[in-house]
């Protein structure tokens, strides 16, 4: 007989079998229901979680290694060490190992990497675990090394500040930088050169030559110069010709460096002028050094090669670009040297070459001291939160915006324009420091206001389209082409009507709606009413558009103008048009317009001295070459001028274009200057007439 006790023993063995079968058969039925995983996705997911787990030390180095020699260092955690022999040398950026100190602290006084600019030694780096906090070592164990650098290693020394032998020091555990895990994760940098800086967190590695460049700026010597450096030659006709209000904004930039501020926005109205802002701005951060290169970023290949154009083209200082002056890399220089002063690159180009690199070298995050963002408000997104889940199985770069990652990777200054700053800009770049709206820009005259909106209304747009239960529907059958009746409605059927106008177009519902437009506009008085923007649908709507106004606009005469011949002179052609332009003003005439070949015109003798003449207003076309090139989307007053007294000119054209092409009379035969000019009166006379026919008009009467 068994005994009490292991009896007790079984039972307790049975109970715990039996539970044992229940939790395997509801995980079983758990699994079951589960959506399957595919074999290579299991190895996927494996690998991205054995990347994930923590690494130590020695692993995070061999990481380290790889971004230094991404930005210019030579370095090798195994093979350049100091107990294997490796010392600074002349004409080599090394990163040397295990680089003995006198310190107390660590392993045993042992900096993880020194780093040395040919024989100067720039920077301490100490490597930690990658699930390590990092600021805290950066404030005893970094701080400790910088101060206890050897008295045999004073050679290596390019200074001293306070108790600090080296200038720079880092910590990173070699993960990528994710505002999230804010003090685990991106390389922490220290300027000891000055007691009140603080610890920050950069995106990357700094480069032998950023280092260097570091420590020769000073940056409040610059600010100094900067401050006390005029608007003068901003202001010069001659050269860049700024507005007051692009040098308000200017001065708003400046004001807000001078004040320490690290990001900054200026909101400026689209067409006034943000690209030769920008221009000013550049020249006077490079010709006061405050700034050693800039980064113009852009979002789309046209705005880059238009900003480029701007530099290469207008003068600013002794009739030089500034491009004459200074380097610029275009969009398709990939990488910036020493000698480059402003790079222009798309924020895409930047995306690959920071985010998904696969090359052997990277941007450094000082390669720019200043970052300047045009239309700052494109592409931009709010960094998405990630899960313990998604730190452990994706990639964070999925869930931070990839404009943000861009903007950020680099340690400098970022100014940004827009003439729309929306949420995620303020959040990037904060408020604007300056503000210049479309409604300063129309009352100071910079910009021409819109018309109040004419809301047309039409019986389809009121009433839509609706359909009864039980309604039948006509049907076209694209196929066949034929037309057919549908089966009774189920249900009542509604259509969105503004989607239905953008995909059913038909041209009684447009020419309705262009009648009512053609109301309202005068296409003969452009300098009164502006310009009028028609959109269409597509290529197809828009020939359709164009044909519906030609056919409108041509029972009022506007093809044909009002450009009727009243006067004739024939000269030899060797004779310079000038010279008849007296016989060809009436006693009349109060405005006279004419081409370039009549410029100075007021001048002739046979004007001046004629008193009515001489009082009338000479509307001159000017040479397109003495005008100013304009290529950003300010307003070009000038030729906006010069535009409408051509649309005024090119009237005498249409004569000519009739005997020409409704004529045949494309070539004048030599006969004598008396037979061609009876010849021309006729052509002319026919033109007019024909003129009024095609206009729809009546000749008078008196």
């Amino acid at each position: 007989m068994p005994s009490d006790s292991a009896a007790a023993v079984s039972v307790d063995k049975a109970a715990e079998e039996a539970k044992e079968d229940i939790l395997m058969d509801a995980a079983s039925k758990v699994a079951a229901a589960a959506p399957s995983v595919s074999m290579d996705d299991r190895r996927k997911q494996a690998g991205k979680a054995a990347g994930r787990r923590f690494k130590s030390e020695a692993e995070t180095r061999y990481l380290i290694d790889e971004q230094l020699r991404k930005v210019g260092w030579e370095a090798d955690t195994e093979k350049l060490r100091y107990s294997k022999g490796t010392r600074p040398a002349k004409g080599h950026n090394i990163a040397i190992a295990e680089w003995p100190t006198d310190s107390t602290v660590g392993n045993k006084g042992y900096v993880d990497y020194a780093l040395f600019v040919g024989t100067q030694l720039v920077a301490t780096v100490e490597a930690k675990a990658i699930h390590k906090d990092i600021p805290s070592v950066i404030d005893y164990q970094c701080k400790d090394y910088s101060r206890n650098i050897r008295a045999e290693d004073a050679q290596y020394q390019i200074g001293t500040w306070g108790k600090f032998k080296v200038p720079f020091t880092f910590a990173t555990n070699g993960r990528p930088y994710l505002k999230q895990y804010d003090t685990k994760s991106g390389v922490w940098f220290l300027d000891l050169r000055q007691p009140d800086n603080v610890p920050k967190a950069m995106k990357g590695w700094m480069s032998p030559t950023g280092m260097m460049e570091q420590l020769e700026k000073d940056i409040q010597a610059k600010e100094q110069v900067l401050k006390a450096m005029p608007y003068d030659l901003l202001r010069d006709k001659d050269g860049l010709n700024l507005r007051e209000y692009q040098l308000k904004a200017i001065q708003a930039a400046e004001n807000a460096i001078l004040n320490g501020q690290q990001n900054i926005l200026l909101a400026m109205a689209t067409g006034t002028g943000k690209t030769r802002t920008i221009l000013g701005m550049i020249y006077r951060f490079l010709k006061t050094g405050r700034f050693r290169r800039i980064l113009f970023l852009v979002d789309r290949t046209s705005l880059g090669e238009q900003a480029t154009d701007v530099f290469k083209e207008v003068k600013l200082e002794d009739l030089m670009t500034l491009d004459d002056i200074y380097n610029i890399k275009g969009l398709e220089d990939k990488a910036a040297d020493k000698e480059t002063r402003i790079q222009v690159a798309t924020v895409q180009s930047m995306v690959k070459r920071i985010l998904y690199n696969g090359e052997d070298t990277m941007p450094a995050v000082n390669d720019f001291d200043l970052v300047i963002i045009d239309e700052a408000h494109r592409g931009y997104i709010l960094d998405k939160e990630m899960g313990e889940d998604e730190l452990l199985y994706r990639d964070q770069t999925d869930y931070q915006s990839k404009y943000r990652s861009v903007v950020e990777y680099f340690d400098a200054v970022k100014i940004a324009l827009t003439a729309t700053p929306a949420l995620q800009t303020t959040e990037i770049f904060g408020q604007p420091v300056y503000k210049y709206t479309y409604r300063e820009a129309v009352i100071e005259g910079y910009l021409v206001d819109h018309d109040a909106p004419h809301e047309l209304k039409t019986k389809l747009s009121q009433e839509g389209i609706h359909y009864k239960k039980g309604d039948t529907v006509t049907v076209y059958d694209t196929v066949t082409g034929e037309i057919t009746n549908s089966e009774l409605l189920n249900d009542e059927l509604d259509f969105d009507v503004d989607k239905f106008n953008r995909k059913v177009i038909t041209e009684p519902f447009n020419r309705a709606v262009l009648e009512e437009i053609a109301r309202d506009i005068d296409p003969e008085t452009p300098e009164v009413q502006g310009k009028t923007l028609i959109y269409a649908v597509d290529d197809q709507h828009a020939d359709l558009i164009v044909k519906i106004l030609k056919e409108i606009y041509a029972k009022t005469g506007v093809d044909a103008g009002s450009g009727l011949v009243h006067t004739i002179t024939v000269t030899a052609a060797n004779e310079h048009d000038i010279t008849e332009a007296a016989n060809l003003i009436r006693e009349d005439d109060e405005v006279v317009y004419g081409d370039s070949g009549y410029l100075g015109i007021q001048k002739r003798p046979e004007i001046r001295q004629n008193e009515h003449f001489s009082n009338i207003d000479f509307r001159i076309n000017r040479r397109p070459k003495s005008l100013p090139k304009v290529s950003d989307n300010t307003i070009d007053w000038e030729r906006y001028i010069e535009n409408r007294k051509s649309s005024v000119r090119c009237k005498v054209e249409h004569a000519f274009r009739i005997i020409k092409c409704q004529f045949g009379y494309r070539k004048t035969v030599y006969r004598g200057l008396k037979k061609n000019e009876s010849r021309l009166y006729a052509m002319f006379a026919c033109a007019n007439l024909y003129s009024l026919a095609i206009a729809g008009r009546k000749l008078p009467t008196t």
